[in-house]
């Protein structure tokens, strides 16, 4: 009897799916979508793996659940400082030396008279003290044209000289051009055509009136300040804003709305005595408009009238627990050292129960009478 064997091989996998005996977990969520990870990619080695491009990721409500998408809340981004006119930047302005324009008004008087003594309209004895020829041209068009030409050229010399002080500029405008700002100190010419305004770039101080703020814990006050400042920028500030100096008073107002003050003497005011928070506010507003601020102290702050009597007894008796507390650590350091030293030379020997009276004894002592308590001390041990 012959028996025929056959090979067969062993089960294996399905292609793409489990091997036998095990099943595919069951969905908690059925139309949850899920995304396998190669684990190979897990446990890469490369030094500097190729970038891959990320999608943002979208967060939504999943489908079946119930769940509600969830909204990022936008982020606030502070709002930039206002700029004004990017070109609108101070430049010096062209000028000549006032020599120049004494010249050209001499040469324009000059050019006058000799027009005058060439019509013949110059009176015989002026002629006669000149020695000069007597002339009867007449006032023809040709004397009108000289007379025209010589008298602008003088009114234009003699017209356009100004002087330039230390500490004050010049910012120069024509028909609402803005054509540059003159620094120069002494005689000098400029364009009579061009329309001027002084400005003053020295540094200056301010000191303003009360105004309202509020300390540390919200309590309304008044508040003197001094700002010290000047004209960086003559453009902007003259062209940038209507008045600058009103726009300063505001932006000190602002910042105190915005900064708490403390009353000279406060241990909040000694922290920070310079205003440093007050300063960077009204330095940063500032700025737009051409002024630089260097410093922004509050000099003087009161509280308000109806809170005044109730903050006056708060300050006295934390004043009087501050001098509580300091004169309780003395007393105490005192009776330490005194018993110390007491113990350590050999002088007495104290029980626990002696010790304690001790203790209290030079307590009392001291509190009674600082200045003679050590004298009181020493009275006890004889």
């Amino acid at each position: 009897m012959s028996t025929t064997s056959s090979t067969t091989s062993p089960p294996g996998p399905e292609p793409g799916g489990l091997p036998e005996g095990l099943t595919r977990p069951v969905r908690l969520i059925q139309n949850e979508a899920t995304t396998e990870i190669p684990v190979h990619l897990l446990f890469r080695d490369d030094p500097e793996p190729a970038p891959v491009p990320l999608r943002p990721a979208v967060v939504g409500r999943r489908h079946g659940t119930g769940e509600q998408p969830r909204l990022r809340r936008p982020v606030s981004r502070p709002r930039p400082a206002p700029e004004i006119d990017p070109g609108l930047r101070e430049r010096p302005a062209r000028v000549l030396p006032g020599a120049a324009g004494v010249l050209a008004g001499v040469c324009g008087a000059a050019g006058c008279a000799v027009t005058s003594w060439w019509a013949g309209v110059l009176p015989p004895l002026l002629l006669e003290a000149l020695r000069l020829p007597a002339a009867g041209a007449g006032l023809g068009p040709a004397q009108w044209a000289a007379y025209a030409g010589a008298g602008a050229l003088g009114m234009a010399g003699f017209g356009g000289l100004a002087r330039g002080r230390t500490g004050r500029a010049w910012v120069l405008g024509l028909f609402g051009r803005y054509r540059g700002t003159v620094r120069r100190t002494g005689l000098m010419w400029v364009n009579p055509l061009l329309l001027r305004r002084r400005v003053d770039v020295r540094l200056r101080h301010w000191r303003s009136e009360p105004m309202p703020a509020a300390d540390g814990n919200g309590v309304a006050l008044k508040a003197v300040t001094l700002v010290v400042w000047r004209v960086r920028d003559t453009a902007r500030a003259v062209l940038g804003v209507e008045d600058h100096e009103a726009y300063l008073r505001e932006c000190v107002e602002a910042a105190l709305a915005r900064v708490p003050v403390e009353p000279p003497g406060s241990p909040r005011a000694a922290a920070d005595p310079g205003g440093e928070a007050l300063t960077r506010l009204v330095a940063a507003d500032a700025a737009v408009v051409g002024l630089e601020v260097f410093s922004v102290r509050p000099v003087r702050a009161e509280y308000a009238p109806e809170v005044a009597a109730a903050m006056h007894r708060r300050r006295i008796a934390a004043l009087d627990a501050a001098q509580r507390a300091s004169l309780l650590t003395s007393v105490v350091d005192s009776v330490e050292d005194t018993v110390t030293r007491l113990t350590t030379r050999g002088l007495v020997e104290l029980d626990d129960y002696e010790r304690k009276a001790l203790v209290k004894d030079l307590t009392v002592a001291f509190c009674a009478a600082p200045g003679a308590g050590s004298a009181i001390g020493m009275d006890m041990f004889n």
